[in-house]
């Protein structure tokens, strides 16, 4: 058996080694994707506070980009709690999806004047969010990681079957020998800190494929729910009032802080359809991550209109949501992020490490040398000499 699993292990992490080698690497900058946004980026997203300066009307703010921008349409709001941060806007251009039709846009709160425009193509992490998840090829690719990421968790449980000691070599298979051959390191580095990530590993890699095949979605969504379909909770039918003359915005971030007392991003989501309320979402970081507590308000006037909490949310969608903050490793915070960083760079390494041991044993040995064998002359033996009753 250990011989199939063998043949498994190196064939298919030939066929997909590519793939994981690109899905990894991705994947190890967007755990930390905010983080080193705000560090690389943080004239975009943080601002000085002037000192007895107000910050003005998010609706005039809103106003004022939209001036500015006339081909886009308002795709969302984000408002962070802290006084130092920028607003930021994501702006579609019309109803195609795709980076190429987005545009991220930063306003600073007190002055009103826009910091930056980034095209949603050019910014990084859109970039490598779109290499992580489509190889930036579209559906195609997404097929081709989906299936990558299903093989992969086949080579985690085949590498674990592989790996397993015996009971007199379980304290060589537990550590790295540093000092040891190139050969044997690298093996070791496969195989060792394979094992001891590979939990979190297969985690990620179940996880992810949740987001490649619709039919992963659909049997959650049966097992918990009873509902082959995701159960997607549009905005309740609200349509706008135009020119109200209320500053509908800043009173549906005043209801929201009041509805929801807690600290959290609030995102304020703008639908494609007039006829739709407008969904905000407000972050509870007092739990773990990705949770989020919906309500629901009329364009113009900022009536309520609905609530969703997380709480009452269906056992599917807080499932899926589960799913994400952990193959994220954000579930709970920067101690399970770096945990998920390491997996993910061991992940990384796996495909050029198996691909040495590979060709090591590709390499044929030199054959031995000949030995020429001089052959004796037989000769007559006498009948009764020592060597003729020997051979007798």
């Amino acid at each position: 058996m250990k011989k199939v699993f063998g043949w498994l292990h190196l064939w298919l992490g030939i066929a997909s080694g590519l793939v994981v080698l690109i899905v990894a690497g991705t994947g190890s900058l967007l755990v930390f994707e905010d983080e080193l946004e705000h560090v690389f980026m943080r004239s975009f997203f943080y601002v000085e506070v002037p000192a007895n300066t107000a910050k003005q009307p998010l609706d005039n703010l809103t106003a004022y980009v939209q001036r500015e921008n006339p081909k886009y349409k308002l795709g969302n709001i984000t408002v962070e709690p802290e006084a130092d941060r920028s607003v930021v806007y994501l702006l579609r251009k019309g109803k195609a999806k795709g980076s190429k039709n987005q545009l991220y846009v930063a306003v600073n709160p007190y002055t009103g004047k826009i910091i930056e425009s980034i095209p949603g193509n050019k910014r990084f992490f859109t970039v490598v969010l779109d290499l992580h998840r489509f190889l930036c090829m579209g559906e195609t690719g997404k097929l081709i990681t989906g299936i990558s990421c299903s093989i992969f968790v086949i080579l985690i449980l085949t590498g674990l079957i592989l790996w397993w000691p015996k009971r007199n070599a379980r304290k060589q298979r537990l550590r790295i020998k540093w000092d040891a051959s190139f050969k044997r390191l690298n093996w070791d580095l496969h195989a060792v800190s394979g094992f001891y990530v590979h939990i979190v590993l297969l985690v990620i890699g179940l996880t992810g494929i949740a987001w490649s095949f619709k039919w992963v979605n659909n049997l959650i969504y049966l097992a918990l729910d009873g509902n082959t379909k995701q159960y997607k909770v549009p905005p309740p039918q609200s349509l706008p009032v135009k020119n109200s003359g209320i500053a509908y915005l800043d009173k549906i971030v005043a209801t929201t802080n009041e509805k929801l007392p807690y600290e959290g991003t609030i995102t304020i989501r703008f639908a494609d359809n007039d006829s739709l309320s407008l969904a905000t979402s407000k972050e509870n970081r007092t739990r773990h991550a990705n949770v989020n507590d919906f309500l629901y308000f009329q364009a113009g006037t900022a009536k309520l209109v609905q609530v969703r909490l997380y709480d009452n949310d269906s056992k599917a969608n807080i499932t899926r949501k589960w799913m994400y903050a952990l193959h994220r490793g954000s579930i709970y915070g920067i101690p399970t992020k770096i945990i998920s960083l390491i997996a993910a760079l061991v992940a990384f390494s796996l495909p050029i490490s198996g691909f040495l041991i590979w060709m090591g044993r590709k390499k044929k040995k030199k054959p031995a040398a000949k030995v020429n064998v001089v052959k004796a002359k037989a000769l007559p033996l006498d009948k009764h000499s020592d060597a003729s009753i020997q051979y007798q």
